[in-house]
C-alpha cells in the first residue's frame, strides 16, 4: 500500500526542514497542507519556504492560489486527491506537511460534505457582525458548539461565521459530527509530530515574528492592506499591522500582538493535534536517523 507521511506540529517547530530531509532520504515529494501558505501574495508572513528550500526537493501546494480566489478545505481534499493520485505512480511514499490539523484530517481522512453556502444566514451574520460586534459572532458559537469554539480562532470573524453557518444547518450536529470520515482512502497515513518544551517553543516564534518584520512583512502587509476584508488575510500576522495602519496602534505593540497571538495560534494547534493517538512525537532536536528508524518500522 502505498503511503503518505504527514509531519505536523505547531508553527515555528521545523516541519519544512524535516520534510525536505525525509523527501531527499526518500527521494520523493512534498505536498504542502498549510493553508496560509497557498496564496501567492502572502510570502513573508505565512513562512512560506526560502527559494533553496523550494529548490531542495519538489514541492506542491505552496502559492499556488490567490488571495482573491475562493478556496476552503473541501477544494483541497479535492485537489490533494487528485495530485496524489498522480504522484504516487512514480512514489510508494509521499511527504505531507503542515500546521493546519482540520486540512491534514481532510487529506488523509475525508470529510463529510458541509453545507453549502447559505446567503441568507450569511447575511443575518454580517450584519449581527456590523451591529453587535465579533463578540455577538463569539457568543453564539460558543452556545451552538462550545468544543469547536474552543478550536477555533476567534478573531476571525469569516471562521466564526462559516462554523455558525455550518452548524446552523446541520440539524443539531456539533462539528466534530459533521467533519467525519467521508471517502475511503487508498494510502496509509504515518504521523510525525514535532514539539518542544513551551518556553523554548515561545522563544523561537518570538525570533520568527522579529525575523519577518526585519524581511519585510511590514511592507508586504502594507501592500495587502487595501484588501484586507478579504477571508485569506484574517489571519495572525497580518490583521495586527492592518490595525497598525488604521492608527489604532502603535508599531511596536503591533508586533508584541503578532508574537502573543502567534503564541495562542501554537497553542491551538498542539490542542488540535494532540487528540490524534496515531501521531508519534519527536523533539525538535531530533536525529534524522531515529525517524527514519520509525518509518522502517511501521
Amino acid at each position: 500500500m502505498k503511503t503518505i507521511i504527514a509531519i505536523t506540529g505547531p508553527t515555528a517547530s521545523g516541519k519544512t526542514a524535516l520534510a525536505i530531509k525525509l523527501a531527499q532520504a526518500l527521494n520523493t515529494e512534498i505536498i504542502s497542507a498549510d493553508s496560509r501558505q497557498f496564496y501567492r501574495e502572502m510570502s513573508i508572513g505565512t513562512a512560506v519556504p526560502e527559494p533553496e528550500e523550494l529548490s531542495a526537493a519538489p514541492h506542491h501546494f505552496i502559492r499556488h492560489k490567490s488571495i482573491f480566489d475562493e478556496y476552503n478545505v473541501g477544494d483541497f481534499e479535492q485537489d490533494f486527491l487528485k495530485l496524489s493520485e498522480k504522484l504516487f505512480q512514480k512514489h510508494d511514499t509521499l511527504i505531507l506537511v503542515g500546521g493546519s490539523g482540520l486540512y491534514i484530517d481532510a487529506a488523509c481522512k475525508g470529510l463529510d460534505d458541509l453545507p453549502s453556502r447559505n446567503e441568507a444566514i450569511r447575511a443575518e451574520l454580517e450584519k449581527k457582525l456590523a451591529k453587535k460586534g465579533i463578540e455577538s459572532l463569539q457568543k453564539e458559537l460558543q452556545k451552538l458548539d462550545s468544543e469547536h469554539y474552543e478550536k477555533i480562532d476567534k478573531q476571525n470573524p469569516h471562521r466564526l461565521i462559516r462554523a455558525i453557518e455550518i452548524l446552523r444547518q446541520s440539524d443539531g450536529k456539533k462539528m466534530a459530527e459533521v467533519l467525519q470520515n467521508k471517502t475511503p482512502r487508498n494510502f496509509k497515513t504515518i504521523y510525525i509530530g514535532l514539539n518542544t518544551e513551551r518556553s523554548r517553543l515561545y522563544e523561537r516564534i518570538n525570533k520568527r515574528v522579529d525575523i519577518m518584520i526585519e524581511k519585510g512583512l511590514l511592507e508586504e502587509a502594507r501592500k495587502l492592506y487595501p484588501h484586507r476584508y478579504l477571508n485569506a488575510l484574517q489571519t495572525v500576522g497580518y490583521r495586527e499591522l492592518f490595525s497598525y495602519f488604521d492608527g489604532d496602534t502603535d508599531l511596536d505593540f503591533a508586533v508584541s500582538e503578532i508574537k502573543k497571538n502567534t503564541r495562542r495560534f501554537a497553542k491551538r494547534q498542539l490542542t488540535w493535534f494532540r487528540k490524534n493517538k496515531e501521531i508519534r512525537w519527536f523533539d525538535i532536536d531530533y536525529q534524522l536517523n531515529d525517524i527514519l528508524k520509525t518509518l522502517n518500522e511501521l
